[in-house]
């Protein structure tokens, strides 16, 4: 972590991977309620929208990639804008969460009905707080860790 850019990389690597892999654990090993293959799919679905799930293995491969360039460009924000919001140095965790919490508002409420415009309800039930919580643990908490430690090092 001696440079802006590999402190950004690392952290949205660290991000994107435990983000993927808890989606696949959580939704199609212990809920079953699809394959690591369609998750991938419907991430790529996002730009290539049906073509998505009728070009195989090598859709899943422009979602992971897809999926890769969201978590890096989330670090990259939170990178950027940590030196001047105070209170993102007073607690890993706690920031962590929130920017957690940020990133599922932006990409619920914002991106995804940009990229789909008919979307189903949101409720505040167990599949909501369940993705919520996953992006809080696994996409704001690692990247504040980075983040904090790329900074407290200077």
């Amino acid at each position: 972590m001696k440079s802006k850019s590999g402190t950004i990389f690392l952290s949205g690597l660290i991000a994107g991977t435990l983000d993927i892999l808890a989606a696949i654990f959580v939704y199609a090993i212990i809920l079953e309620k699809t394959t690591a293959i369609k998750i991938l799919q419907s991430i790529a679905s996002g730009v290539f929208k049906k073509e998505a799930y009728t070009e195989g293995s090598q859709m899943a491969w422009y979602g992971l990639g897809l999926h890769y360039l969201i978590a890096f460009i989330f670090a990259w924000f939170y990178f950027i804008i940590y030196p001047y919001l105070p209170f993102l140095k007073k607690s890993t965790i706690i920031s962590g969460f929130l920017y957690g919490i940020l990133v599922w508002i932006i990409m619920n409420l914002i991106v995804l009905p940009i990229a789909f415009p008919v979307l189903p309800e949101k409720h505040l039930d167990f599949p909501l707080l369940l993705s919520v919580t996953i992006l809080m643990l696994f996409i704001g908490l690692p990247i504040a860790s980075v983040t904090k430690k790329y900074y407290s090092l200077r």
